[in-house]
């Protein structure tokens, strides 16, 4: 028999330790809605055999779902790679962009929708763990950015209880909640300035590009084509665009690396280029290479 957990966040690999049959379990992580989100991550403990994951496999199929196989790792594949994407959208909030301009710009980027509406979504409770999770795993990259940690103090859970970054009447979003920015007021720059859309988009899409390099680099996914099929399949990243790396390697990798370098430079250490991506670009590759 074959044993799966739908955690998002907890250890494969620890959660072996208390098994006689390690080797017979493993992770199965669905996307909410489940009866909408194709993917199913498929965990590899390090004691889960090939058998294991090709019965999960298997059956992820059977079930008419996407399967990716990951390597175990806090975050896994998707949830890692949206961390620096839902942070970097409290940064801009606290530098002085509205809700609007943040969740429009990657809108029209293609998003299903933008980052401040996602964590709505998932409810501000469940970010906040999932979040200080990574940042314990990973250090100050992914700390948790200071809007979103003002957001503890206050009863804010997202849609479910109508009331997060936007308001809700019959569980239906209808615009963005003004009070915020007042609750706000200790970590929001004094003085609201607009940000443009496209400065949004690379300060949001970026940190995803280059989180997605360090998976590549560490093993955690196989391929850029599984981390492509698992963005578009888990997120809604936008098909036409390629998928996430697919973009970056249409964009060039060198003007990526600069625009990192130049957000390094002004924002601080969580912009730094991955190892993988700055070698990549020096020698003109692309990740599909």
């Amino acid at each position: 028999a074959v044993l799966t957990t739908n955690t998002s966040s907890l250890s494969v690999t620890e959660m072996q330790g208390a098994l006689e049959r390690p080797e017979n379990f493993a992770g199965m992580h669905f996307f909410n809605p489940v009866h909408r989100m194709p993917l199913v991550e498929i965990i590899r403990g390090e004691r889960t055999s090939d058998e294991t994951i090709a019965t999960v496999f298997d059956l992820t199929r059977r079930l008419g779902k996407t399967p990716v196989i990951v390597e175990d790792g806090p975050g896994f594949l998707v949830n890692r790679i949206l961390t620096p994407y839902l942070n970097e959208a409290g940064f801009l909030l606290a530098e002085g962009a509205s809700i609007a301009e943040i969740d429009e710009a990657l809108l029209d980027f293609g998003m299903p929708m933008g980052p401040l509406r996602l964590l709505d979504e998932v409810g501000l409770d469940i970010a906040r763990h999932a979040g200080e999770t990574m940042h314990d795993a990973f250090g100050e990259r992914l700390a948790p950015s200071p809007a979103l940690v003002a957001l503890e103090e206050t009863d804010r859970l997202g849609r479910k209880n109508a009331k997060g970054f936007y308001v809700y009447e019959d569980g239906r979003e209808k615009h963005p909640d003004p009070a915020i920015y007042d609750e706000l007021a200790a970590v929001i720059a004094g003085d609201r300035e607009s940000i443009p859309p496209r400065e949004i988009v690379d300060r949001c899409v970026l940190p995803m590009v280059n989180e997605a390099a360090r998976i590549l680099e560490e093993g955690i996914a196989r391929s850029p084509g599984d981390v492509d099929l698992a963005m578009i399949t888990g997120t809604g990243f936008p098909p036409f665009r390629g998928g996430l790396l697919r973009w970056a390697d249409d964009g060039g990798l060198r003007t990526i690396l600069a625009k990192l370098e130049s957000l390094e430079r002004e924002h601080g250490p969580r912009f730094a280029p991955a190892p993988l991506l700055r070698r990549r670009a020096e020698a003109g590759e692309r990740f599909y290479d």
